[in-house]
Formats: C-alpha cells, structure tokens, sequence
C-alpha cells in the first residue's frame, strides 16, 4: 500500500480539526511554499509558542518526565513511573509530561496522588494523542518542536523511563542542550537498569570508545530502578524548592487557558508558605 494511503487510513478516524493539525504540520517540513503561505505560518507557529509561555511561565519548576505511551497500567515500568512523579512532588517539584497515556500518565497520576502540580503538554498525533485524566493543566501543541521546547524550557531535571522514539529523541535533546551549554548542567536520569542497559553499552562501547563523545559526556547520564536515587539526584537540581526559594508570583492573567481556580488555589496558597 502506497505511504499515502496508509497515511489517509490512519488519520481516517480523527477528527476535522486534528486532520487540518496533522496536514498544517506536514507543509511546514515539505520545503518552501509561496511566500505568503510560509508568513502565517510564522505566525501560527510564534502564537503557538506565545500560547504555551503563557500557560506555563507561573507554574513553578517542572521535573520532565518522558517515556512510552505504550505501557499499561499492569507493567512494572509504569508503577515505577508512577512512583517517581510522587517522588517528584514530594519534593516540591511539578512534574511535567508530554500528556499521554503509558507513562507520562503514571508519572502524572503519581504526582497527582502526592498532591503535586501535574502538568501535560499535549500533541496532536494519529495515535495516542488524547491527553491523560491526571492532569491539572494541559496544553496541546500541533508542532513537535514547540512542544519540546515547553518541556526543556521549564525544567530542572529530566527523568527518561523506557520508551521509544519519541522518547529517545527528548532525551537526547536534553543531553545534547547540556553538552553543548546551551542549559545548565540538569540531572538526567534514566530510569530501568534493564531497558536501557543495552543503550549505555553502546553508548560506551561505541560512541565513547569511537571518541564521538566524552567520558563528562556519560558520566552525566545517570541508570538506576532506585526511587531513592532519583530522588538524591533531583536534590542537586539548580532551583531547589524544597529549601523554599520563592516561586514566580501571578499577578494577573491574560485571558489564558490555565489551572482551574481551585488549582491557582492552590498554587498560590503553596507559593506563600
């Protein structure tokens, strides 16, 4: 079957508006278009990022959490995943996903059940894109770049449960933005010894003996399946809000979509202890 009409056959299903969505991000990445096209392109994409600076910019640091929408909640991974986003928000920290089911979904329901913030950037995609019931505040980006930038931009830490894709390219996001200074030295913690053994032998084994990266480069990857330490290692992040540094106080809004008024509650109740 032509890549087409597989493509049309997937999407069948989704709504008008996630189809428009869908075919708005496939112009932008199949080279130029008239002139006038690539503008408001421009300007869809700086809205998009103007939407989610808005939605985001009060809610206090963020542990990014990435990993598989695949896993169910009967897998070990996802209990692991649910008991580090209640690690997460006993320390303070809001915990922040891409939104979606498997993963991102425990870490949000975790933190959740501690009483912390949890926060989903959403995106629209064929599959897997409907955002998960733990959240307190979602925000559904069409544009997989801008969505990135939202879970880099608000973090201290970055935990990396088992996943795919997806997953390895935010993490490998995130280590390349450290290796090359372009963000603070942030933990980075890849969560499941097992899953990910294989990675940090090629890692070293390859990359490393290749001289393609440094010893710094993966000594700053941290493996474990320990709560405990990922926890030690998100008491070295940078903003350490379980000493009570002062967060960003709201002022006003600005017509955004943000937490529902028991979460800004909340929020600013938990700002002024």
């Amino acid at each position: 079957m032509p890549v087409t009409q597989r493509t049309e056959l997937v999407e069948k299903h989704l709504p008008h508006g996630h189809r428009v969505w869908l075919e708005e991000d496939r112009c932008l990445l199949e080279g130029p278009r008239s002139r006038t096209a690539e503008f408001f392109r421009l300007l869809r994409i700086l809205g998009e990022f103007i939407r989610g600076f808005r939605a985001l910019h009060f809610v206090g640091p963020c542990v990014s959490v990435f990993g598989s929408a695949r896993f169910t909640e009967e897998h070990p991974y996802y209990q692991l995943g649910r008991e580090i986003g209640s690690a997460i928000a006993r320390l303070g920290f809001t915990t922040i996903t891409g939104g979606g089911p498997g993963i991102m979904e425990a870490a949000n329901r975790g933190a959740k059940e501690a009483g912390g913030t949890s926060i989903g950037c959403n995106i629209i995609l064929p599959k897997e894109q409907a955002p998960n019931p733990y959240l307190d505040l979602v925000v559904t980006f069409r544009y997989f770049f801008v969505r990135k930038v939202m879970l880099v931009k608000y973090s201290q830490a970055f935990v990396i449960l088992p996943g795919g894709f997806g997953t390895l390219d935010e993490a490998f996001e995130a280590t390349t933005l450290i290796q090359t200074s372009k963000i603070f030295d942030f933990p980075v913690i890849f969560a499941g010894v097992d899953y990910w053994q294989a990675l940090f032998s090629f890692l070293r084994d390859g990359l490393l003996a290749e001289g393609t990266i440094s010893a710094a480069d993966l000594e700053r990857l941290v493996l474990t399946d320990s709560v405990e330490q990922v926890v030690a290692e998100l008491r070295q992040c940078p903003f350490k809000v379980f000493e009570k540094v002062p967060l960003p106080k709201r002022r006003w809004w600005l017509f955004e979509r943000g937490p529902n008024a028991r979460t800004r509650k909340a929020l600013s109740t938990e700002r002024r202890i």
